[in-house]
């Protein structure tokens, strides 16, 4: 199925939305056999939509010739009822290089991260923005997060020029900026959720409109990041209560340990479960062995996929 930017945009507001960690073996090769196989399972485990090197999958470890590999590879992978978006990043030149390679190999969207580095006017957001939207036909959303962080005129002007811009992801967690988004394009754009662990943030970005979100623990506890969405959008707030207190809570604890631990814990949690997806790359640390453990045995109690 090919999604054109309309169909793209009711797609990714439907359901919930997964990022698949990308393989590496232990000298830090792409595992393209490995990446393929998990991209399989996510794709018929109940997500709405995939991102392939996305932020939890590393894209900013990944060289542009990796970048190509994995995004054909999800692409053949993937289901063709479900849609698949890439992430680019970087500067604007850069950013437009991978794009257009997010699209030759593939890929239904873009998502854009932040550029590397360097803090911007809101004037080069937007030009960088649009140029990035000028240099595809896919669908395209914009991610308001650490040093690339839109105002609603910037996003609004951008949403004018491009068509193909349809959505807004939240790495933010400003409620303020969110609401002055939200009602300035709520009839343009979708509104997803994606502060690190969303699901700690659902609740509160649901009773202001945004209705869906990215879950990072879909890679290794798919029934359960299904499970709390269910339950949210059902309004069994005891069955959400009991998730975060026995789960995300304690997985937070961990998490926030070291920087970059966002990434790391959810390759950690891949590897418990029995899923070969390797280390991370530097800048990026693993987990500890005794942080794992630790994770492993939260996993357990609750009722997670755990390896022997």
């Amino acid at each position: 199925m090919t999604f054109s930017p309309t169909d793209l945009a009711k797609a990714v507001g439907q359901g919930l939305l997964s990022f698949p960690v990308t393989f590496f073996d232990d000298d830090g090769a792409f595992d393209e056999a490995g990446y393929r196989a998990h991209v399989a399972r996510q794709g018929v485990a109940g997500a709405g939509g995939l991102f392939a090197a996305g932020g939890t999958g590393e894209f900013f470890s990944l060289t542009l010739d990796d970048y190509k590999r994995v995004v054909r590879a999800a692409s053949e992978e993937v289901p063709e009822s479900l849609p698949l978006l890439a992430g680019v990043g970087y500067g604007t030149h850069m950013a437009v290089e991978f794009a257009k390679a997010a699209e030759a190999n593939g890929a239904d969207g873009l998502l854009v991260l932040p550029p590397y580095l360097v803090h911007s006017e809101q004037e080069g957001l937007r030009r960088h923005l649009a140029a990035i939207c000028n240099s595809v036909s896919i669908g395209v959303i914009a991610y308001n997060r650490d040093n690339a962080v839109m105002a609603p005129d910037t996003v609004a002007r951008v949403a004018e020029e491009c068509p193909n811009l349809i959505g807004l992801k939240d790495g933010v967690g400003n409620v303020e900026l969110l609401n002055a988004l939200r009602y300035r394009l709520d009839d343009r754009l979708v509104f997803i959720g994606g502060m690190p662990t969303a699901e700690v943030h659902a609740a509160a970005a649901l009773a202001i409109g945004m209705n869906t979100y990215s879950s990072a623990i879909y890679n290794f506890a798919p029934q359960t990041a299904l499970q709390f969405f269910d339950a949210l959008h059902a309004g069994r707030k005891a069955e959400i209560d009991d998730l975060m207190r026995s789960f995300f809570l304690p997985y937070l604890a961990i998490r926030n340990r070291r920087a970059g631990y966002a990434v790391s814990i959810v390759k950690a949690g891949a590897r418990i479960a029995g899923i070969p997806c390797g280390p991370v790359r530097t800048p990026l640390l693993d987990l500890t062995r005794e942080e794992e453990h630790e994770l492993a045995a939260l996993m357990e109690r609750c009722g997670m996929p755990v390896a022997g």
